[in-house]
């Protein structure tokens, strides 16, 4: 991965003799591909496209070179869970990167073996490993991604640059149209424009200055904000579980919860988070009183023992939102949107990145099998990418819209017959481990959401649970000891 920008620029010879910007030619058998964005799927387009083009990322931020906060992601100060269904597809794009950000200090934590969880229906058992999930900060978790797609030489990156437009027509885009941090203006021509610009991707407006027709939008707002902290972890704690309290939908209150993900360096990243009426503030005094009251009080004694290292962080962009690109009739040639850019979820369930990893890989395997150049690449991709948009979609705004005052379509007949089986499921996954792992299947997105009507799964649901409810978070005595929790029976 090459960088700076103008390094890149002067490499490439631009030609000088187009009228309002210089060019960069794509004639000849070179492929080439621009991807805009240079977060988290920018970066997982990149390595999906290195083998099949010449790829340039083009980054309106200053990257950092290490595990350092950056402009345009102020969200990588909250948790960020990445599940087992999501590190299988960063393998597979990037081998080797697993390890990479474990020796870098993430951990892999089984699941449910490593999670003290209180689900809507109780608290899970802490079963031998079915699924696993990566901890660490956001920001290490992308340093070790730029770090190793750094080795490919087919990639550049295109710092502090503006995308201006996108070049082309409704039928085909041929490129995008860009401003360097020195006010100079390039088009890059491109056989294939992947948008990975996030949550505000300006994709629609883009496509409307070409004359292409705007893609059905849906959203489901909960009202929900977050709040975090990090903390300095006890001593000893080093393979503490993941501690979460999650909210019950089918409550006629604000849905509030509480996580605690062992982080590098020692510390805890405490991620709160509550819905329109129940939301959490950026007040250091409240933040430990929060945590003590949602549906269990175990957040808040954990971290009345740890030392706070941060103040706290709030955000609000919390709404799911969903363009169907695939739904276009007449979807342009050479132009596919990716990750954030064609959908967001509230960010507790944690699927935005896993979806954005497993997107990139469906589209390596078209171009892999079709060409850059083929013939409806960009539609078959586009639907491609919808696939683990829709699973990701569907959990979290089959939730999201339960709670009061959430504000999108309401759930019809079939739909509220399908909550009551998932609550039955729920329950049923406290104590069967076969109905666990096929709910810890779906959640991780490691398996298809069908598998959760499976008939040895739905046979086990509807005998319900074969173990009591647990009346107390599932810790060993090892790990009650070392955080000297209070005892406290559960409350709602």
């Amino acid at each position: 991965m090459n960088e700076p920008a103008s390094a890149s620029r002067d490499s490439a010879s631009p030609d000088r003799s187009a009228d309002a910007a210089h060019r960069l030619p794509s004639d000849g058998p070179a492929r080439r591909a621009v991807v805009v964005g240079g977060g988290l799927a920018g970066l997982l387009a990149a390595a999906a496209l290195h083998e099949y083009a010449d790829v340039t990322v083009v980054e309106r931020d200053a990257l950092p070179d290490g595990p350092e906060p950056r402009k345009g992601l102020p969200q990588a100060r909250h948790a960020h869970l990445l599940w087992s269904g999501g590190v299988r597809a960063m393998e597979d794009l990037l081998p080797g990167v697993t390890d990479a950000w474990l020796a870098a200090g993430a951990r892999r934590i089984p699941l449910p073996t490593g999670l003290v969880s209180l689900s809507a229906q109780g608290w899970l058992r802490r079963f031998p490993e079915m699924q696993f999930m990566i901890a660490c900060s956001r920001d290490l978790l992308d340093s070790v991604l730029r770090a190793q797609l750094a080795k490919k030489e087919r990639v550049t990156v295109l710092q502090r640059t503006e995308l201006l437009g996108l070049e082309g027509g409704a039928s085909r885009v041929t490129g995008v149209r860009v401003r360097t941090s020195e006010g100079e203006e390039l088009v890059l021509d491109a056989d294939l424009v992947v948008d990975t610009s996030g949550r505000g991707s300006r994709a629609s407006t883009w496509l409307d200055a070409l004359g292409v027709p705007e893609a059905p939008m849906d959203e489901v707002d909960s009202g929900l904000a977050y709040a975090s902290r990090i903390f300095r972890a006890p001593a000893d704690t080093e393979d503490f579980p993941v501690v979460n309290v999650q909210p019950d939908a089918a409550q006629p209150v604000p849905g509030q919860s509480a996580t605690i993900v062992p982080i590098e360096g020692g510390r805890w990243l405490v991620t709160l988070s509550g819905t329109r009426d129940g939301q959490p503030t950026d007040a250091t005094e409240e933040f430990e009183t929060f945590a003590r009251g949602v549906r269990h009080p175990v957040v808040g004694e954990l971290i009345a023992h740890a030392e706070p290292l941060t103040d706290v962080a709030l955000s609000r962009s919390t709404v799911n939102r969903r363009r169907f690109f695939e739904k276009v009739k007449d979807w342009p040639e050479g132009f596919v949107a990716l990750g954030d850019a064609v959908a967001t979820y509230n960010p507790v369930y944690g699927h935005g990145m896993s979806v954005a990893a497993q997107g990139a890989v469906a589209l390596r395997g078209l171009v892999a099998e079709h060409g850059l150049r083929a013939p409806g690449l960009a539609r078959r991709a586009q639907r491609a990418v919808s696939r683990p948009v829709a699973v990701a979609w569907d959990l979290a705004t089959g939730t999201d819209i339960r709670y009061p005052g959430a504000i999108g379509k309401q759930p019809g007949g079939a739909q509220n017959l399908l909550g009551r089986y998932v609550n039955r499921l729920m329950l049923t996954a406290t104590g069967r481990p076969l109905v666990t792992q096929a709910l810890l299947a779906v959640m991780t997105l490691s398996g298809p959401l069908p598998a959760l009507f499976k008939p040895e799964v739905a046979f086990a649901v509807l005998r319900g649970p074969r173990r009591p409810p647990l009346s107390e978070p599932p810790f060993t005595d090892q790990e009650r000891a070392l955080v000297r929790t209070e005892e406290s029976p559960a409350r709602g």
